[in-house]
């Protein structure tokens, strides 16, 4: 599943609301948290009601993420939880100064999410002391503002490997690219290496490790092109990859819809019926070196090949019978590795400047 953040350090605009709105119709949960230090938390309790209302409205969960005293300084009792699910709270995640003893008595009440990156057997056993609901434990990772405290990639994986052994749904952040959340306005990843990757390819990333069940965008909201991704994605169960002219007689003809052949090439993704469609002759073009992410088609020196359309997996020297038609836009590179055998794609054509 897919969710997204929204802070509560400023009054919701009516332009958020919109965009909160879009994306609800795709994302199920919100994520907030209520011990930021730079904000205001005098201001938390009316704003956390509003965001409640709204999640309600629209059939999300709402995980709140505090600390010891988080919840008191905006004006609400750690001891009273029905009063945090009246407003449409759902969930709350742990921080520091709240020991296991009280996370195990709250579990009884609603779902709570522990700290995924530092949980230990320790923890789980004094859980399990103190009579924890664990089907209503969950695991979060953190978002790291400061760049280059991300996790480790394979550390992150071997970790998920042994909460998933212990029963645990487990969550991770990605960037978002409508707005970074200050004030480092670094992107807010649970991985160092997707601080600037697109927010649908840290995702899809993240899904593919098979150990990840929920992917929430850390700064909060995406783009429009971006949430169109997602909403391809979880409409259609097709990735889009946006591209670039090159400039060649047959861009048009490689866009829309494809399907990656069943019998997955090493080099290339093969679509699957391309030159099996009405094509028109098909000539040569300058050949050209084939850079990882360009979108190709044989031409007619391919003789029965002529048409097949192509996206290169990884960098291949140049070739006289195919022809460059299109580049795929570097934020969208990271998605071609996770195109497997049967997936299907979409080659979107892509106006912007970047």
């Amino acid at each position: 599943m897919f969710g997204f953040s929204v802070f509560m350090n400023e009054d919701l605009t009516a332009a958020e609301l919109e965009q909160m709105t879009a994306m609800a119709s795709g994302f199920k949960g919100i994520f907030t948290s209520m011990h930021i230090p730079e904000d205001d938390r005098s201001t938390y309790r009316q704003r956390l009601t509003d965001l409640g209302g709204f999640a309600k409205d629209h059939q999300l969960s709402l995980m709140v993420d505090i600390s010891g005293n988080a919840l008191a300084e905006a004006g609400f009792s750690i001891d009273k939880l029905a009063e945090l699910r009246e407003i449409g709270v759902t969930g709350l995640r742990m921080d520091y100064a709240i020991d296991n003893q009280q996370i195990a008595a709250f579990s009884k009440e609603m779902t709570i999410s522990l700290n995924a990156s530092t949980l230990t057997e320790k923890d789980i056993r004094e859980l399990q002391a103190y009579g924890a609901d664990f089907t209503r434990l969950e695991a979060w990772h953190n978002y790291y503002p400061r760049p280059e405290t991300g996790l480790d990639a394979d550390w992150f994986q071997e970790k998920n490997r042994w909460l998933k052994a212990q029963g645990f749904f487990v969550q991770a952040f990605v960037p978002g690219d409508a707005k970074k959340r200050g004030p480092l306005f670094q992107g807010l990843p649970t991985l160092e290496r997707h601080r600037n990757w697109s927010p649908f390819a840290a995702a899809i990333d993240l899904l593919a490790t098979g150990s990840v069940d929920a992917v929430y965008i850390g700064d909060g909201m995406v783009s429009a092109k971006s949430a169109q991704q997602f909403a391809t994605y979880l409409q259609e169960a097709r990735i889009v990859l946006r591209v670039k002219d090159l400039g060649s007689t047959y861009f048009e003809h490689v866009l829309g819809n494809h399907q990656n052949r069943y019998d997955e090439a090493r080099d290339v993704l093969r679509s699957a019926d391309a030159r099996f469609n009405a094509i028109p002759e098909v000539k040569p073009e300058l050949s050209q070196e084939r850079p990882m992410g360009v979108v190709t088609i044989d031409n007619q020196e391919y003789l029965r090949y002529m048409g097949e359309i192509q996206v290169c997996k990884r960098p291949l020297p140049a070739d006289p019978k195919v022809n460059l038609a299109a580049q795929v836009i570097p934020a969208d590179l990271p998605l071609i590795q996770q195109i497997k055998a049967g997936m299907r794609f979409k080659l979107e054509r892509d106006d912007s400047d970047e």
